[in-house]
């Protein structure tokens, strides 16, 4: 029977989603630094789900997409492999010009510069020169690529960046020196802009060279390992993974670029949450997915979620074409903590899987919002992840008390009530971004949220923020892999080609069609069927004299002159509907600075139910601190709520094998499409 399986690796778990026979198991294990280990290990959890041997199982799996957090994890951290960098004379210092420093921060003194990906040392300057219109005004030499590769590789670099000055306009001296690499150091991964992003942009463009470079030794040794052993194990079909602009794409594809693997993992989710959104007839959705490391909002509005052309990687601005996810330090294993000024903060950094939560025994002695909740009888020690992982409270309570409360002169029920409204507030703030900042009412809006430590805030979220309602879907804890595998292959291909509408329209056309013909090549690579190809393109557009774009879809057919007026009208709707009615420049010039084609292969995917537990719906009781009044108060606690047939009120715990969920007074849950519903109007 055909097996399909999605992982998602996550800073603290692994977790694993297969459908067999129209049937979904999931599976959950402790993340590893190696990767491989914990990807196994929540494997081993779905062959035993289906009573398969590992022979069994692997000979089965058809289909197996993977997100993962090797290229978030090196960019979050600033371990990188040693790169060295080739740019045009005169250039040397664009990445320390960077695009200053300025930010949120009101106090100058925390107006510091983004951190070095590579120290000055590793870059060298190459005396090439082409113009704005792609002229070569001075050659490019070999002896003089010879000189500066040799030099960096012999001091130690273990990948190349190769970013010249409108290079995007005429790749040819960054062709020379992919030539000279693949000659004379075939071993030796590099990165050119002109293959990776040929836009404008300087800055967004080296940095995101540079950043894809700093990541292919990693990224190589991470999948080298991990193709060995499953191969080892009888898996035979294509690993696919995730990517960020919504995608997948095939290991071969991904080696190639894979900083595009940043916030795989959290692309699945969303994924996920615009098919479960469909499902359930709503046309407007916030996603939260909260893991043990942060938490992960997104907006979608009728079917579509938004994509950046100008992605945020970690702390740097780059020029890849992402979904946008606001994310934050804000995870069940984010560590608590007191600043120099004597105020809480929670996270961004956390505790991990090793050594974790003070309670979960593996040495880890700082607080975390697990420890707190733990501490406030919302989690059951007893049945954390079904049983599986036994927690000690008092480890909890004393890290709290040390770190938190004796600093604050709080109790510790206090402290851990302060650490579980302030990450609300953290988590709320987050979805706030998404929806208030741009110009959306989040009561028109329902929360799907999802990742095992989220259903013990979604409802608090939900009401900060001012959602209406709730979704807790019934694969809530492995929902992100769940989604991986309803994700289709997507390439996008994307080329600076300025353009106005006083310019003939078969200009356009003929860029589109050169990009076009790219994408059909993809799609025969791949083996992707007729009936399964879609292609979309879009432009990046603005009013004459502003700085940034707005992606405007256009019709896939032939572009004519008699279209201008219908993409002109186009662009002021999205324009407009970005930034606000009437905020549209009418009278200006626009103008098109980038094309792109999406290029599509829509999945096949198993029509599938989830897997319950077999019990019936039960209940007992448990006495909480009480997150909003920080009373202790006894609730009903009921196990396999998703066999209730009458509401449940709050205040009350839901305890899951994977996931546990509170519903605060005033909110009632309710079964609905076989996911729980809290419905917040009442609150």
């Amino acid at each position: 029977m055909p097996i399909h399986v999605g992982i998602d690796v996550g800073g603290t778990f692994t977790d694993a989603v297969a459908i067999s026979d129209g049937h979904t198991v999931r599976g959950k294990a402790f993340s590893t630094k190696d990767v491989t280990t914990g990807i196994l290990g929540a494997l081993a959890v779905l062959q035993s789900e289906l009573d398969l041997s590992e022979a069994n199982f692997f000979a089965d799996v058809t289909r197996f997409v993977l997100g993962n957090t090797i290229v978030t994890n090196a960019v979050d951290e600033h371990k990188f492999a040693p790169v060295g960098l080739l740019t045009t004379q005169g250039f040397r210092d664009t990445l320390r010009i960077s695009r200053s420093a300025r930010g949120s921060a009101r106090d100058p003194h925390e107006l510091v510069p983004r951190a070095d990906i590579l120290p000055r040392s590793n870059i060298r300057e190459i005396a090439e020169r082409v113009d704005s219109s792609g002229v070569i005004l001075a050659p490019i030499k070999e002896d003089d690529i010879k000189a500066a590769v040799d030099d960096l590789i012999d001091g130690g670099a273990k990948a190349i960046a190769v970013c010249f000055l409108w290079s995007f306009r005429n790749p040819a001296h960054e062709r020379a020196v992919a030539d000279f690499m693949d000659k004379h150091h075939p071993d030796t991964p590099y990165s050119t802009s002109t293959e990776l992003t040929p836009v404008y942009r300087e800055y967004e463009r080296m940095i995101t060279t540079t950043l894809d470079a700093a990541v292919k030794p990693i990224v190589s040794t991470h999948f080298g390992h991990l193709a060995h052993d499953l191969e080892g194990r009888g898996l035979k079909c294509r690993v696919q993974i995730m990517q960020v602009h919504g995608g997948f794409l095939s290991v071969e594809e991904t080696s190639k670029a894979p900083i595009a693997m940043f916030n795989s993992g959290p692309v699945g989710g969303v994924t996920g949450a615009r098919l479960l959104g469909s499902q359930l007839g709503r046309s407007k959705v916030l996603t939260a997915d909260m893991g043990g490391t942060s938490l992960d909002a997104a907006a979608i509005v009728d079917g579509q979620f938004r994509v950046s052309p100008r992605a945020q990687v970690g702390e740097w601005p780059t020029s890849l074409t992402a979904v946008d996810i606001e994310s934050i330090g804000a995870g069940g294993g984010s560590i608590a903590w007191v600043d120099e000024r004597g105020l809480l903060r929670v996270g961004p950094h956390s505790a991990g899987s090793t050594p974790g939560p003070a309670c979960y025994g593996r040495g880890g002695t700082l607080p975390t919002v697990t420890d707190a909740t733990l501490t406030m009888g919302l989690i059951n020690p007893d049945y954390y992840l079904g049983g599986t992982v036994e927690l000690d409270p008092k480890s909890a309570v004393a890290a709290i008390d040390s770190e938190v409360g004796t600093p604050l002169g709080l109790s510790v029920d206090e402290a851990a009530q302060g650490i579980y409204r302030l990450t609300v507030a953290q988590m709320a703030n987050a979805l706030r971004k998404i929806t208030v900042n741009r110009g959306h009412d989040p009561r028109e809006f329902t929360l799907i949220a999802f990742g095992g430590a989220c259903g013990l805030f979604a409802a608090a979220i939900g009401a900060q923020a001012g959602v209406r309602e709730v979704v807790i879907p019934r694969n809530a804890a492995v929902f992100s892999a769940y989604g991986l595998m309803h994700a289709d292959s997507i390439y996008s291909i994307v080329q600076t080609s300025p353009w106005n509408f006083g310019l003939p329209a078969h200009d356009l056309e003929r860029t589109f069609s050169v990009l076009e013909e790219r994408a059909r090549a993809w799609f025969d690579a791949e083996g992707i069927e007729e009936d399964k190809r879609e292609l979309v393109r879009e432009a990046d557009m603005k009013f004459a004299g502003q700085i940034f774009e707005v992606t405007t879809r256009l019709s896939a057919e032939t572009f004519t002159d008699a279209d201008k007026d219908a993409l002109r009208a186009r662009f002021i709707a999205d324009y407009e509907a970005e930034f606000g009615l009437g905020t549209a420049w009418t009278e200006a010039e626009i103008v098109l600075i980038n094309t792109r084609v999406r290029a599509t292969g829509i999945s096949d995917v198993q029509e599938a139910t989830v897997t319950g537990t077999g019990l019936t719906h039960s209940h007992t009781t448990r006495e909480i601190v009480d997150p909003s009044s920080g009373k202790r108060v006894t609730v009903p606690v009921h196990r396999n709520a998703f066999g209730a047939t009458e509401p449940l009120a709050g205040p009350c715990v839901l305890e899951e094998p994977d996931t546990t969920i509170f519903v605060p007074s005033g909110a009632t849950l309710h079964n609905h499409i076989d996911h729980l519903l809290i419905d917040l109007a009442s609150n």
